[in-house]
């Protein structure tokens, strides 16, 4: 019998779903659906059942991760321009209780000075940036590595960074 496979949800922020169009140079040609496919692949291959999900919308964004939070699903996170100043999100990331790890395709301390500041990376689990698709399968590795289809952990066992509200 096949054990169940742990659910992880990818999600991915705005302007993502112009992957394969939107600065290829930087981004790369690989498409959201490709980015999804490969992230499918990477989960089957882990025991793991990938959803992955994109919005330009941060209150969307925000009520995905209440829903994680609220079922102990481990997140993949790619905050794209939100990465930078959402406090909001931030805040919505520190209530997780399962493990969550930003992720992004290009390295932001190579490029723009407004790049270098993440508020997401000091309430994640850990961060993996700058190796195109290859970044989300590190990230869905690592949170193989740290959740199981077992876990039921409380939340002190994956806590978020202690933190000022």
């Amino acid at each position: 019998m096949t054990a169940p496979r742990r659910p992880v949800l990818v999600l991915n922020g705005p302007n993502l779903a112009r992957l394969g169009s939107r600065e290829p140079e930087v981004y790369g040609s690989a498409t959201l659906a490709d980015l999804a496919q490969a992230c499918r692949v990477a989960g089957e291959e882990l025991g793991l059942a990938v959803e992955v999900r994109q919005t330009d919308d941060e209150a969307e964004l925000i009520g995905w991760l209440h829903e994680a939070a609220d079922t102990r699903t481990p997140v993949v996170l790619n905050p794209a321009a939100f990465t930078h100043y959402s406090y909001a999100l931030s805040d919505a990331i520190a209530q997780r209780t399962a493990p969550l790890v930003e992720v992004h395709l290009t390295n932001p301390a190579t490029r723009e000075a407004f790049r270098h500041t993440s508020v997401v990376a000091a309430v994640a689990t850990g961060t993996i940036a700058g190796f195109g698709l290859d970044s989300y399968r590190l990230a869905l590795r690592a949170v193989a590595g740290l959740a199981s289809p077992a876990d039921t952990a409380s939340p002190a066992d994956h806590p978020a960074p202690a933190r000022g509200a």
